[in-house]
């Protein structure tokens, strides 16, 4: 019997002393951090890395086999349509010409005025951006002795999430990883009306026109892209973090006159995820508040007489 009474007392302590403890593990303190709302301007934007590409990629293809004569244009060179770019021999002419260079130049002169060299033209506007012959060298009808583009442009790749904030005309800035500290201005030519989806991430391809291309952008090159969704200024703004959101309405803590926090609802405008502009709800140099809980650590036995609280007066 004796034991039994010490069994039983010793489970009681066990259970009032985990009481305890978990009474003095459950004081949940609650801080509050401050911020004065005050005006600013926003900007709300859309990143996204593109490659340049040419709008237009143009193989020239001769129409007859043969061989290069003459080149007139190099890589680089911006060219109108029409155009000539390099004079060339057929395959008849080519052997004719070389027959005669072995009976002397006076039969040369004669078969180069009775057989005249085809000329290769450019079929648009645009630039030389490769170049794959060199004269004297020969070609067959499916080899492309040079390619043209009209233009450069970069090609974006933009979230699904994000396409209905992109339009056309819309305001871009570009800058080339070779270049980082070059910001060249676009607009989005063009949008892709057919997604493709990596990794189960579905995007879709923006063109993006420069408006002046310049001499250092090539075609391959890496962009970093930002979009420019909407811009305001001298707007009241308030840090996301302190907005709470309940069956879909947007809420927040203000300090009244008596410095203690009340609810207060807000209707909000743009945002940049960082910030967001306020209609309504709250004023300018308004305090908000956000209410951050911590729980107190006491570790200590209640049975100890460290776990004691501390007596004031020093008795």
């Amino acid at each position: 019997m004796k034991n039994k009474y010490i069994i039983l007392a010793a489970v009681i302590v066990v259970a009032v002393a985990g009481f305890f403890a978990s009474k003095s593990f459950s004081g949940a303190k609650v801080n509050y951090k401050k911020h004065v709302l005050t005006k600013g301007d926003l900007e709300v934007r859309i990143l996204s890395t593109g490659t340049v590409q040419p709008q237009n990629r143009l193989e020239i293809k001769p129409p007859i086999a043969g061989r290069i004569e003459e080149i007139l244009v190099d890589i680089g060179k911006t060219v109108k349509k029409g155009q000539i770019l390099a004079w060339i021999s057929s395959t008849e002419r080519a052997a004719l010409i070389d027959a005669a260079r072995a009976q002397g130049p006076q039969e040369v002169k004669r078969w180069q005025a009775l057989y005249k060299p085809s000329p290769i033209v450019a079929p648009i506007d645009g630039q030389i951006i490769l170049r794959n012959v060199e004269a004297g060298q020969t070609f067959t009808t499916s080899d492309a002795v040079m390619v043209m583009s009209n233009r450069l442009t970069v090609k974006a790749q933009v979230d699904e999430t994000d396409l209905a904030q992109i339009k056309l005309k819309q305001t871009v800035e570009i800058r080339l990883d070779a270049y980082p500290d070059q910001m060249i201005e676009g607009r989005v030519e063009q949008i892709a009306y057919e997604a493709k989806t990596v990794s189960n991430v579905t995007t879709y391809v923006i063109t993006v026109l420069p408006n002046n291309t310049p001499d250092f952008m090539r075609s391959g090159m890496t962009a970093n892209v930002v979009f420019t969704v909407d811009a305001k200024k001298d707007i009241l703004l308030v840090p996301n973090e302190f907005i709470k959101y309940d069956n879909g309405r947007a809420n927040i803590l203000v300090e009244d006159e008596k410095n203690e926090p009340v609810s207060r609802e807000l209707k909000l405008g743009v945002s940049d995820g960082k910030v967001s502009e306020v209609l309504s709800g709250v004023d300018e140099k308004q305090t908000v508040v956000l209410e951050i809980k911590s729980k107190e650590a006491k570790a200590s036995s209640p049975f100890s007489p460290m776990g004691r609280s501390p007596r004031r007066g020093g008795k």
